[in-house]
């Protein structure tokens, strides 16, 4: 019977391997003074190949790791880039409210906007906190900065606010420093939910960009002094008796993670001091200015009909 090549080779690693090993053993009978330099000349020529396949494979292991590590850093990198400027402007809000929490003192209860995915995201907001927290329905919420809404319907954990930007929000205000009264509401149109309208304002009365509205205090839901926006222009020119003035407001649903809930007892007291507001907010109700008791006249260029 014929032998094939593979027994042959295999035949050849049995005779390698036995040669191997009894060199492996006279080595290790030898002296250690001959042992050393017959181990030393191997390593220089026979295994020297296989030594610097070791030494590249140990290298590449250690790069590798040296990646991985550098990578990691720059993906925290990458992250910590990505939500610092987040995370700085919530330290910030938290900041002022903790500032408003200690200037105002007393008579209120934290809470923090739970998340809500639904149409109803920037109309109405899920608080935190509920009847258990002593919370009740119409009770102002506050962000750091001014009114954020009013408190729907109260669970025993849980509540529902009505943010400003909801269609059918209401607040009567007054303009800070002056006897001017008003209704603020979320503007209509395109901007709905973005920006203010300040209406009711005599047509006789002109307000300029840059003066603060608050809260007047007026129905007994809202405490004077809550800033609600600030001016920036008249919004219609010729509405009959009033004018409509644009505002933009003092604080939007979607930047408020934490609030502020006012509790029944506080809504009688004033809230200026807390808001760094004018002394001239403590005006009386009966200041209200009269309206005028004729339509102003419309005045016409010479030459026209």
């Amino acid at each position: 019977m014929a032998l094939g090549p593979d027994r042959y080779a295999s035949r050849a690693d049995t005779a390698v391997f036995v040669a191997c090993l009894a060199l492996s053993l006279v080595a290790l009978a030898l002296p250690a003074g001959l042992r050393e330099p017959i181990a030393g000349a191997l390593r220089r020529t026979v295994l020297a190949p296989l030594l610097a396949v070791q030494r590249s494979t140990v290298k590449a292991v250690a790069a590798r790791e040296r990646l991985s590590a550098v990578r990691a850093e720059r993906d925290s990198l990458a992250i910590e880039t990505t939500f610092l400027p987040e995370i700085r402007a919530e330290n910030a809000r938290l900041r002022d409210l903790l500032g408003l929490s200690g200037r105002l003192g007393h008579g209120f209860v934290t809470a923090e906007v739970l998340h809500q995915a639904g149409i109803a995201d920037g109309l109405t907001l899920v608080l935190s906190a509920g009847r258990n927290a002593g919370v009740e329905p119409f009770s102002p919420v506050l962000a750091a900065r001014g009114l954020l809404g009013v408190l729907q319907s109260v669970d025993a954990r849980t509540s529902v606010a009505l943010a400003w930007s909801h269609p059918d929000f209401r607040a009567s205000a007054m303009v800070e420093g002056t006897a001017i009264y008003g209704i603020v509401r979320a503007r209509r149109g395109e901007a709905s939910g973005e920006l203010m309208e300040l209406i009711g304002v005599p047509f006789r009365q002109q307000l300029l960009p840059g003066m603060r509205v608050v809260t007047s205090g007026l129905g007994g839901v809202f405490p004077r002094g809550i800033p609600l926006g600030t001016v920036q222009g008249i919004l219609d020119e010729e509405a009959g008796w009033e004018r409509t003035y644009l505002l933009r407001p003092a604080v939007h649903p979607a930047e408020a993670a934490h609030v502020i809930v006012l509790s029944p007892a506080r809504a009688s007291d004033t809230l200026r001091t807390a808001f760094g507001l004018a002394d001239s907010l403590a005006l009386p109700r009966d200041s209200v200015p009269a309206r005028p008791s004729r339509r102003p006249t419309a005045v016409r260029e010479p030459g026209r009909p």
